[in-house]
């Protein structure tokens, strides 16, 4: 199973780290990267869910750099070496969240001589689930995500002046290349004021299909041009009134187009909002 973070603070939680957002990567740390060697670090179970997808998604995806698989144990002793980098499940919080939800994060991050796990440089982390959310949620997608942390890291290294601790909310301007694309979105993942077509429509002009996992797991599968999904990251049944991260992304070419959150309340449930649509209306 699953476990991850977000440019952040951490300790050890049982196999994986625990990380409150809050310490920030350098250019240099971006460059250091490009010359490691990146090491996938597995989930201690030898029959996990997660390990045979991983290793399948990397081996058809990562091209920027060497990579090799590894235990939590490996990690142990090879975090501390800056010539590798590392791809792996953390448990994020964050620091002003009265709730102290945790979600699962899947983080790239460098080794060096940081004692502390929290305190390794983060180059990027996508929000995948909270803690309790079976990883069929987001599994299908981590093609999507593997490709984007790469993109992402030759970006930075093109644009060092993005680095922030926001650094995902950059990507809030290719909401402009939204036209002439179509949104696939889940019923259950939307706000009731905008779960059918003909809400949305009086929100958001683009082109919108609501579909099933089904479809959109084939959307993903065979890289469908021009069709942009929804990753949205909530409680599911789970009752808790925290954050609601919302990402678009592209079933292609795995760009993001879109990501916010909101802190989930009566009013913004745990879903993509009408407000949402609002923002990415160009």
């Amino acid at each position: 199973m699953m476990k991850k973070l977000l440019c952040a603070i951490f300790i050890c939680l049982l196999s994986m780290p625990l990380l409150s957002q809050e310490h920030l990567p350098t250019h240099a740390d971006y460059l250091a990267f490009v010359q490691s060697k990146t090491l996938v670090v597995l989930d201690d179970n030898p029959m996990s869910e997660y390990n045979f997808r991983i290793r399948n998604v990397i081996k058809k995806n990562w091209t920027i750099t060497e990579y090799e698989f590894i235990s939590n144990a490996e990690f142990e002793k090879k975090r501390f070496d800056p010539n590798y980098s590392f791809i792996m499940n953390t448990l994020v919080t964050f620091n002003k969240d009265k709730t102290k939800a945790r979600y699962n994060f899947l983080s790239l991050l460098m080794g060096g001589k940081e004692k502390r796990i929290a305190n390794m440089p983060d180059l990027c982390s996508v929000p995948l689930s909270y803690k309790h959310v079976h990883e069929d949620v987001y599994a299908h997608k981590l093609p999507c995500f593997i490709r984007f942390m790469q993109k992402h890291v030759q970006l930075v290294i093109e644009k060092p002046e993005i680095i922030s601790a926001n650094m995902l909310k950059y990507y809030n301007k290719n909401a402009a290349l939204l036209q002439g694309k179509t949104l696939y979105l889940l019923m259950d993942e939307l706000q009731k004021e905008v779960n059918s077509l003909a809400k949305i429509r009086k929100i958001y002009p683009g082109k919108v299909k609501i579909v099933s996992k089904e479809d959109l797991e084939e959307a993903i599968e065979h890289k469908l041009d021009n069709v942009v999904f929804l990753h949205k990251v909530g409680p599911e049944q789970w009752k808790i009134k925290a954050r609601c991260f919302k990402i678009l992304v592209g079933a292609s070419d795995s760009d993001f187009y879109y990501f916010d959150y909101h802190m989930i309340n009566k009013k913004q449930t745990d879903g993509f909002l009408a407000k949402d649509f609002k923002r990415i209306t160009q």
